[in-house]
Formats: C-alpha cells, structure tokens, sequence
C-alpha cells in the first residue's frame, strides 16, 4: 500500500466510498448514455433570509454556505452550521460545501498561516483545528470542503471596462504589468514547488484520514493565476505548468476524499489557448473521480494576460464545457465565482442571476443531446 493510500485502508479500517462521489466508465463508454445530475451551486451570500430567498427565486437549490461561526482555539461552532443547515431546508435548499479557513487570501491574511509556512509546532494546533471542522463539517451532512494551499493570494493588476457590455467592469491580470510594480515578497520568502507540495502532504496526510471517516470530501483551488516560476519568491504548485501540477496533486493521493474545487476560470489563466486545453484536464479530472466542485467562470486571453468576462463572451465555449462535465459523469454544484462589476448598486446581484440562468441552460442543453 502507498503510504499515503487512504483510499484502501486507514488504520486497519476499511473505508466505504463517500456517499453521492461518481462511478467511474469503463474505458469507451460514451458519455452521452445518460443526463447530467449536476446542477447549479453558489458560493455568494449567506445564509440570512434575505440571500435565501434570492437564491431560490433563481432555482439555486445547492449551495457552500462558506463556513459557521469559529470558537476560538477549538474551530467551528456545531449548533451554527447545525443551524445553517436549517435554515437552508426551510427553502428546499441543501446546505452542500463550506470552506475551510484556508483561503486564497494569501499568506499575509491568513487565519493559520503557519500550515503554508512549514512552521511546527504551530502548525499542529493549526491542523488540530482543521481536523474539528471537518468533523463538524460530517455531523452536519456537508458533502463538501473546500480550501486553498496558497502562499501569494490572488494576483490581479487592475479592472477594465467594456463599452460593449455597458461598461462592465472586468478584473484583469497583465504579468509584465505586475513585474513594473516589483511588489515585495511575503513572509514566507522564497519557496519552491517541491516545498510547497511537502508542506501540503504534511497537511493532507493529517486530515484526510479525518475527511475519510466523516465522508468529506476536501476540494482544492488552484493557484489564480499560474505563474512565472519564482514570481515573488514563490513557485505556486500549479505552475508554470498548470495541467501537470493538476496532476502531480491528483496523483499524491488514492482517497475519495481527495480532489478539486475546479476553477475553470483560474485553470484557463494558465492555458495558452484555453478553448481546447480545458477540455482534456476536465477529462482527466473526471475519469479520476475527483472534481467535487465547479467554478463555472470564463475569462478572454490566458497565460500571463487575461480578463475575467461573463460567461458567454470569453474564449471558452462553456457549452462544450457543460458536455465534458456531463460526459464524465459529474454529479455536484456546477456555480459563478467571480462576476464582473459596474457601476449599478446592485452589480453583483444582476450578475449572479444572469450566470445562474446561463449555468442552468448550459445544463438543459447538453441533457437535450441524450436520448
């Protein structure tokens, strides 16, 4: 047994699949032989009345409510997310996926920093803290956890606008832009690949025999974007080879706990033409079982120069997406992640309903192609 097969046994215990994780094809099978299960998810909002009903009104019945309150020193309140969880079925809605408190905020803003900086013993208590959450994370029924192994946080280098849709306002990341900036490092310094992989395995081969016993799932997010090896000091995992650092971290594990919160828009950034290079990660992914969540976002451009567009106007074909999700038997939250802004109060929330709408027919029309 690998040392780190927790997909087999994990101290002489047997483990059962996680309930509702896919079954995989045998090798030829057309994918069309069936409708896709998944459907449309969102990150966004609460659990407040208010978000609730929004949601509903949108037939948005799936959702990662993002996390219950934190007891300080122990992790998440058991009767909060036990709550949340309530408060979800009083509308029809599963509470489906949290996040944990490893964020894609960098290592600067980090609540347990010392997991991504190698730091022991702090990062043991850190871990311990982890550990709890997924616990409560099982009581509750959530399927799902996800969580980012990041050290620099998101990289962005401005906002454009687009007369074409009313000004929409587009996030956007130019690399050589960036360089003239010379932002400093972070307190991590300078870190290599092969360390930011071993300090992952030092946090996954701690909580996902936890994860396994509770039938979590844990959904990585990729760096956003991938980069330049050593941009900042640091070589994200994912880069500057995205589609084999998807790999490297899918093969560290054989575990129905491990895989992906598949942001489809951070992945394209890494991607020199990514309307056809999607298509054979997402396979890949989902031959392996191991995407547990999507992030249904386009972008226009790719490596090193990019801008994060609604869903119909970037250089994927999200239709053709929505058919590789359905062909490899992707059964989760299918969601809009980061949305364009305006000038309009209400931006975000225009927003969200428009990429609900677009995820739900994007799923109606690739179920149509099967008889």
């Amino acid at each position: 047994m690998k040392r780190r097969d927790f997909g087999k046994v994990v101290a002489g215990v047997t483990l059962v699949p996680i309930a509702g994780t896919q079954t995989s094809r045998p090798a030829g099978t057309s994918g069309t032989s069936r409708k896709a299960s998944m459907h449309v998810g969102c990150q966004s909002g609460d659990t407040t009345v208010a978000s609730l009903e929004f949601k509903a009104r949108h037939g948005v019945l799936h959702i990662d409510a993002g996390s219950p309150r934190v007891i300080d020193g122990v992790g998440w309140d058991l009767e909060d997310s036990l709550a949340k969880k309530e408060a979800c079925e009083k509308y029809g809605i599963r509470l489906e996926a949290y996040h944990l408190p490893l964020s894609s905020a960098g290592i600067d803003h980090q609540a347990y920093p010392n997991i991504m900086l190698g730091k022991s013993p702090e990062r043991d208590r850190e871990i311990e803290i982890i550990q709890q959450m997924i616990q409560v994370a099982g009581k509750t029924g959530v399927r799902l956890l996800n969580y980012n192994t990041t050290i620099l946080p998101v990289l962005r280098t401005g906002r454009t606008p687009d007369p074409g849709r009313g000004n929409a306002l587009y996030s956007s990341w130019d690399y050589q832009e960036a360089l003239k900036r010379i932002d400093p490092k972070t307190v991590a310094g300078d870190v290599s690949v092969d360390q930011i992989f071993e300090r992952i395995a030092y946090l996954l081969d701690r909580i996902l025999p936890v994860a396994e016993e509770w039938k979590v799932q844990l959904g990585n997010h990729i760096a956003d974007p991938p980069t330049h090896a050593g941009y900042r000091g640091i070589t994200r995992w994912n880069s500057p080879d995205v589609f084999a650092g998807i790999k490297r971290f899918a093969q560290m594990y054989t575990s129905a706990s491990h895989g992906f919160n598949l942001c489809l828009g951070s992945v394209a950034s890494g991607l020199r033409d990514p309307k056809t290079e999607i298509l054979p990660i997402i396979k890949y992914l989902g031959e392996r079982n191991q995407i547990f969540n999507v992030h249904f976002r386009n972008i226009r451009g790719g490596w090193d120069q990019f801008k994060e567009v609604y869903p119909d106007n970037g250089d994927m074909d999200l239709y053709r997406v929505a058919r590789a999700l359905r062909d490899v038997g992707y059964p989760y939250m299918v969601m809009p992640d980061h949305v364009p802004g305006h000038s309009d109060p209400a931006s975000s929330l225009q927003a969200f309903a428009f990429c609900y709408g677009y995820i739900k027919a994007m799923i109606q029309a690739v179920n149509s192609e099967v008889l």
